[in-house]
């Protein structure tokens, strides 16, 4: 697909904003603190296609006036040392960029997530000083048949997804000419942003799993292999006849008492042991399942309404591939329970005083292991499901209209997973994955064909 740029500008906030360097949470430094992209498309009425810059003078205009409130997008990342981030608040604004393309909206099939989106995101260069390069960059792109796309790309050092959509529906409202809903809660030192740890002592931690090196295929000394091998993307849709097919297996042998299995604990389990048979491991084959608990309401005092930062705690659920497979679907279900309940507030604090007794948080970040052999690595033999069930996805209206499809940019690592609500609102799910091309298809087959045996 053929996208000419049409022009790329710096949109700076409406009005003076405070300046200065915001201390970041050690929770927004570690993990994922690359960009994530998420694309939306639209087919506004005629009299918003004329004059020609009429949508994109909208969204620049509100854009400015969003960033007033939430002026830390606006600003830039730089290191202080040991891996650390600092969050330069100085008004240097977002990247806008602006583009056509021949191409029209119905060439996108069912808009699943292909090579071609990568024309219609921002492209994010990690090779440039990284208080060089902006938080939030936006593209704008118009089609022949009068539709347009609108994606963004954000750093996860500033926001997670819950923060990000918080931005997003907030510009929108400004964008329709209404006034904030919910102003961003800025102040991170409810985490204690930029305290010293509390005790330096390795008595006072509890083990955290989460920040292991996870497990490498049986027979080798590191993923070398594993991460040059191409991927693919599939875009998976389940009904809801076939979530409760899902969720009636988990559950069929549980004891009277014992809260249910959800959908996320219920289809999560079954991605994970499908991965396994389309991997073909051996029984005795560890196997991790990396998962994102949003820790907002866990935490103790709860972290304040509208808190713009990373919330967002990974942990590890752990079994060997062998117990997945052989068992009945609930006890995938039950590893996945345990590792979210272990997330307390005690917990919680705890990883906190592990990551700040940290002499270098490099270790912990995917950044650095962008195009290397070395790094985090969460592919073959592991994987991870991240859950955007909860997420304010839809509905997005600019003032012409609410969006025709949404859905994650393009992303490429083996075994990144999403769990995304249908947009019916019928308790259809969607799960968007990333797997190695030679295990796709078998993948695909397992997880259809397991949901109707009983």
């Amino acid at each position: 697909m053929a996208v000419r740029m049409k022009g790329c500008s710096i949109v700076k906030p409406a009005e003076p904003t405070w300046k200065g360097y915001l201390s970041l949470s050690e929770w927004d430094q570690v993990g994922t603190i690359t960009y994530v992209p998420t694309i939306y498309f639209y087919r506004p009425p005629e009299n918003w296609m004329l004059p020609a810059d009429k949508i994109a003078s909208t969204l620049k205009e509100s854009l400015s006036q969003a960033l007033v409130a939430f002026y830390p997008l606006a600003g830039r990342l730089r290191w202080i040392g040991g891996g650390r981030l600092e969050l330069n608040c100085n008004a240097a604004g977002v990247r806008f960029i602006e583009s056509e393309s021949k191409s029209k909206l119905e060439d996108f099939g069912d808009f699943s997530p292909s090579p071609e989106y990568h024309h219609l995101i921002p492209t994010i260069d990690y090779g440039l000083p990284i208080h060089e390069v902006p938080l939030l960059m936006v593209q704008l792109c118009r089609f022949a048949c009068g539709g347009i796309s609108l994606s963004l790309a954000i750093s996860h050092a500033v926001v997670d997804g819950q923060s990000a959509l918080h931005f997003i529906s907030e510009w929108a409202r400004l964008a329709r000419g209404e006034p904030l809903k919910t102003a961003p809660f800025l102040d991170r030192k409810v985490l204690r942003a930029g305290d010293p740890p509390a005790s330096t002592g390795p008595s006072c931690f509890v083990h955290h799993s989460e920040f292991d090196q996870p497990p490498l295929l049986l027979g080798k000394l590191d993923t070398a292999e594993e991460r040059k091998k191409k991927t693919g993307v599939a875009m998976l849709r389940v009904t809801s006849d076939q979530v409760e097919q899902l969720k009636n297996m988990a559950n069929e042998r549980q004891d009277i008492g014992i809260r249910a299995y959800t959908r996320y604990e219920t289809l999560t389990a079954h991605v994970w042991r499908c991965a396994c048979k389309a991997r073909k491991h051996l029984y005795e084959q560890p196997t991790a399942l990396g998962i994102c608990v949003d820790a907002r309401s866990r935490i103790e005092p709860p972290l304040p309404s509208g808190y713009f930062g990373n919330a967002s705690f990974d942990v590890i659920a752990t079994s060997t591939a062998g117990e997945l497979v052989s068992k009945p679907l609930s006890y995938a279900a039950s590893r996945i329970r345990e590792a979210i309940e272990k997330v307390t507030n005690e917990y919680i604090w705890s990883a906190v005083e592990y990551l700040k007794s940290q002499r270098d948080l490099t270790k912990f970040q995917d950044l650095h292991a962008l195009g290397s052999e070395e790094g985090p690595f969460y592919g073959n033999p592991n994987i991870g499901v991240v859950s955007w069930l909860r997420l304010p996805m839809y509905g997005l209206d600019f003032g012409w209209g609410k969006e025709i499809y949404v859905g994650p940019g393009t992303h490429d690592f083996d075994g990144d997973s999403l769990l995304i609500s249908s947009p019916s609102g019928d308790g259809s799910l969607v799960v968007a994955l990333c797997l190695q091309v030679a295990h796709m298809e078998s993948f695909k087959k397992h997880f259809y064909d397991d949901i109707h045996i009983i």
